[in-house]
């Protein structure tokens, strides 16, 4: 598993799976989904991730992540390694996303 900053598990996200197979039939479908999931107009080209933590490329969200910038500024590896683990922001999204709370094992 790699997990996110988040605690979300990279490798089942559809975009970094599209990167790394250099798949465009599954970066349609994803955009599609994506567009309709976050009222967003994505676009095939858009859809190119590495993992949020991972060296290279990150889609959109996942390169402006307020999660990821603290994270990487604490210089730790996700959010459970934090001092102050859950905090606000991350109790709400295990709130609104549960396998999270299955990532980091709680």
């Amino acid at each position: 598993m790699i997990l996110g900053a988040c605690g979300l598990d990279c490798e089942k996200c559809s975009a970094r799976i599209a990167t790394l197979n250099n798949d465009n039939a599954l970066r349609e479908e994803t955009a599609k989904e994506w567009s309709i999931e976050y009222n967003f107009p994505c676009t095939p080209e858009m859809i190119n991730c590495t993992g949020c933590m991972e060296e290279g490329v990150k889609v959109g969200h996942c390169n402006d992540c307020e999660t990821r910038k603290c994270v990487t500024e604490k210089n730790i590896d996700n959010c459970k390694a934090c001092d102050v683990f859950p905090c606000e922001s991350q109790k709400n999204f295990m709130g609104a996303v549960p396998e999270i709370k299955t990532n980091f094992g709680l």
